[in-house]
């Protein structure tokens, strides 16, 4: 009676099938959200240098109107500086020289690991 209630020619997964699945999956995700942790903080990072030399632009289009560096980011940010930052990203001028010998400038991802400065005119950024 038993018998005639299985029918043998049913397909399916067994559960071996099933668990191996499982562990492929298991081990390509182990793989995976580490590299993708680190590609999104290096473009936070990433988003950090380009305000950066996007504010070193606007510096230097403030000196060209005022013969001093700006001291202050909201002067530089908007449309007559040109200056537009990233969500999450921090630009603090540290230093403005009134003799217009430089400036010495942060940015910083919220989300991101490193802290990036740039002093000008003319350096390069710098990872702090």
């Amino acid at each position: 009676m038993l018998t005639k209630l299985i029918n043998k020619n049913e397909k399916g997964f067994t559960l071996i099938e099933l668990m191996i699945v499982i562990a492929i999956i298991g081990i390509l995700a182990a793989i995976a959200i580490p590299q993708f942790s680190a590609y999104r903080t290096r473009s936070y990072n990433s988003a950090a240098q380009a305000d950066l030399r996007n504010a070193a632009t606007a510096q230097e289009a403030y000196f060209v109107d005022e013969q001093i560096y700006c001291d202050t980011t909201g002067t530089l940010i908007g449309a007559t500086y040109g200056l537009y930052m990233s969500e999450n990203v921090t630009l603090t001028i540290v230093a403005a020289s009134t003799d217009a010998t430089g400036y010495v400038m942060r940015s910083n991802h919220s989300s991101g690991d490193k802290t990036y400065v740039i002093a000008g005119p003319g350096g390069s950024i710098a990872a702090e």
